[in-house]
């Protein structure tokens, strides 16, 4: 089924040369303030994975506002939008954005876009990567129109990326992928500056699972330890022994960790408790190791529990995968970056140990993520991801648009 989401202009598809010239030079400043002024607003009002509504309200109203036909997803947030038609000859290049936020307080001081919601901040910048997707989105509608764009996009704005295992599965669940041959995406890095972006072949990202283990057992006076479960010792040689018995169980080279975050047992000093909590994620750099991984963590947990006469329940939660960059759609990115500003502003990344649920699209179509820099050239201190003071130099909207919409018109021309 063909989706069409606004009527062709005239003109040769395909035209205007090289992607730089394609995009009519520099993005023109009633654009790039817009965008600011749009990204201002999201960070103000940040929302939780799957209750985006005022979000998705928002794209929907400027996308609409545009000429554009957005669609929201079926779980109510997130939205997709197509720029051109799309047959079985004409298969579709995906922008991917990313739109909830994080559940921490904003604590940035001096600036007048802070968050407006109580412990709610979008620390992660899913509000620039939002932001450049629709720039970009808008931009090459005005080409479509002018007949320079001979293959259509779809902008793909995702709910509950901080959500294991994602929101991308809805999209999916959705329709997303249908007719989608290609998809890229960016994500912020404040350890690159803006201006430059980072790219990798291969795996960029770490799968990340989350794993949680309840021990129970016979409670009871700690005078009397053998006549019990002595729990706390339990979940203390479980929470030691578990990371080190599967890092002996599988090559080294994956890069599988298991890391705790919480421990909890018990509610005085002389009371041996009948349940102990564990809490934890588990990271892989390979994909392989990360399909191995269930099965040999629970392993690893009963062993240590029986060994203490506990009774183990695990609630091994899958996550996402590696994100794992396709090597031609890496390479799309790195000819689009290099038509705009040139080979310097291309650094290779390194694989993080953070968990992306862009993964999901890459287990159905190639794509590949480019690791976008938001640091404003010569500043030392890093405003790291996660943290309630994160925060960007908005000319690293400018430069995202400038890469997807490049992204797209080189696309085009390699397929015309």
């Amino acid at each position: 089924m063909n989706h069409v989401s606004r009527k062709p202009g005239t003109g040769v598809p395909g035209a205007g040369g090289a992607p730089e010239r394609a995009l009519l030079g520099t993005l023109p400043e009633t654009i790039r303030a817009d965008l600011i002024a749009f990204r201002r607003d999201l960070h103000m009002h940040p929302e939780l994975g799957y209750r985006e509504f005022r979000t998705t309200e928002a794209l929907k109203s400027r996308l609409e506002c545009a000429g554009l036909i957005p669609r929201v997803l079926d779980c109510g947030t997130g939205l997709i939008c197509d720029i051109g038609e799309w047959d079985n000859a004409r298969s579709i290049l995906a922008l991917r954005a990313d739109l909830d936020a994080l559940p921490i307080a904003d604590t940035k001081t001096g600036v007048p876009y802070s968050s407006t919601v109580l412990d709610r901040a979008h620390a992660c910048g899913h509000d620039v990567h939002t932001t450049v997707v629709l720039g970009a989105g808008l931009v090459l509608a005005k080409l479509y129109e002018r007949g320079q764009l001979a293959h259509p996009v779809r902008m793909i704005f995702q709910p509950a990326e901080e959500v294991l295992p994602g929101g991308a599965n809805e999209a999916i669940t959705s329709g997303a992928l249908d007719g989608v041959g290609r998809i890229v995406a960016v994500h912020c890095d404040p350890r690159v500056d803006v201006g430059r972006i980072g790219l990798r072949h291969g795996a960029i990202t770490s799968a990340c699972d989350r794993l949680e283990v309840t021990l129970g057992g016979v409670g009871g006076h700690t005078a009397r330890p053998h006549l019990t479960t002595d729990l706390v010792t339990a979940a203390a040689k479980l929470a030691s022994e578990v990371p080190a018995l599967i890092a002996r169980r599988i090559d080294p080279r994956s890069g599988l960790s298991l890391t705790w975050g919480r421990i909890a047992s018990g509610h005085t000093s002389n009371v041996i408790p009948q349940r102990a909590e564990l809490s934890g994620t588990v990271r892989c750099l390979d994909l392989a190791s990360w399909r191995e991984a269930p099965a040999l963590v629970r392993g690893a947990v009963t062993q240590v529990a029986d060994l203490y006469r506990a009774e183990s329940n695990i609630n091994y939660v899958r996550g996402v995968p590696p994100v794992v960059n396709d090597p031609d759609v890496t390479d799309l990115l790195r000819g689009a970056m290099t038509a705009r500003r040139g080979p310097q502003s291309i650094e290779q990344t390194e694989q993080s140990l953070g968990g992306e649920d862009f993964s999901w699209y890459l287990e159905k179509v190639p794509g590949a993520m480019a690791r976008l820099g938001v640091r404003t050239p010569g500043h030392l201190a890093i405003r790291d991801l996660h943290r309630g003071d994160f925060d960007v130099d908005e000319s690293a909207i400018t430069v995202g648009v400038e890469l997807l919409t490049a992204t797209a018109l080189l696309d085009s021309q390699n397929r015309a």
